[in-house]
């Protein structure tokens, strides 16, 4: 883990998606954080010692999913998989599809495993999942301000981890998706999915892979942003550590008879592409189902000394 500081910065974005504005002052006390990601070698040690059984594992309850065919009802998870053209970039079943026997051992389906994986981010992370690994561990999961701050990594209101420019001098800082979105992938960055962990340079706080890689879990419910309705005045009057939402206000207003709680996912994935989804950045965020798992999303985890220490 590294220490990082806490202080005060500017969180969110207004250049980019609505949810990120607006731009506002907020601050965060010190606290530790995992230089990387959560890897599939330090997943496998923590359900070797507690025999924790991910919910990809678990075959669904159909009474908690109305209108759920009973042949659904089998243990797997998302699967990100590449079209062969392009297609409607609005209808996003088009490269995910629930595939019976993906988890985390097998991350592209029954027929994978992690043989040469273990120092890549583990995947096919529930939220619940991420949260009994941090209680095993003794930490915790950052809250979404803990994590962007770590992520700008003191480069306050820069749109990058490393600056406002996403490939210095063609330099690849991160891996996200480069070409045609879902269906060309040029591999500038030299990989297809997941990268191993520290594969690329760290942010100025010595931490790595915030930016593209894997999606993380952080611990507050989705919310929108709250425009302050006067400007501070001071830095006393400036929001300390602030959170999420409630869990009632985080469902998805699209699936109306499905009351499951989001949270915030930070930081964009090997999928981002600037053709599609320009999500790797630290002001990035995106509303995530507690009950689900992809391809795609892993986490990291905290620690805030004590008071007083």
């Amino acid at each position: 883990m590294r220490f990082v500081p806490g202080g005060t910065f500017r969180m969110g974005s207004d250049r980019f998606y609505p949810e990120e504005r607006p731009v506002r002052q907020v601050r965060v006390d010190p606290f530790w954080i995992d230089v990387m990601p959560v890897t599939n070698r330090d997943f496998a040690a923590f359900v070797e010692a507690t025999g924790h059984v991910t919910l990809a594992e678990i075959a669904p309850d159909p009474g908690d999913y109305p209108g759920m065919p009973p042949e659904m009802a089998m243990p797997g998870s998302l699967v990100f998989t590449r079209t062969d053209g392009p297609v409607d970039l609005g209808d996003y079943s088009r490269w995910w599809s629930f595939r019976f026997g993906a988890d985390w051992r097998h991350p592209s389906g029954p027929e994978s495993d992690l043989s040469e994986l273990w120092d890549h981010p583990v995947v096919h992370i529930a939220y619940a999942d991420a949260e009994a690994y941090a209680r095993w561990a003794g930490k915790a999961l950052p809250t979404e301000a803990e994590w962007e701050f770590a992520a700008r990594g003191g480069l306050d209101g820069c749109d990058y981890a490393w600056g406002d420019e996403l490939a210095p001098g063609g330099a690849m800082l991160a891996n996200y998706w480069q070409g045609a979105f879902p269906y060309a992938n040029d591999l500038l960055d030299g990989w297809e999915r997941t990268s191993p962990v520290g594969y690329y340079p760290a942010n100025a706080y010595g931490l790595h892979d915030l930016i593209g890689n894997v999606w993380e879990w952080t611990a507050d419910w989705w919310a929108l942003p709250q425009r302050h309705r006067k400007p501070f005045k001071g830095a006393c009057c400036i929001p300390a550590n602030p959170r999420g939402g409630r869990e009632r206000d985080s469902h998805d207003p699209a699936t109306p008879g499905v009351r499951i709680g989001r949270k915030v996912l930070k930081g964009g994935s090997h999928l981002c592409a600037p053709s599609y989804c320009q999500r790797y950045r630290p002001a990035a965020r995106h509303a995530q189902a507690v009950d689900s798992s992809t391809s795609h999303i892993g986490f990291r985890c905290v620690m805030r000394p004590a008071h007083g220490d």
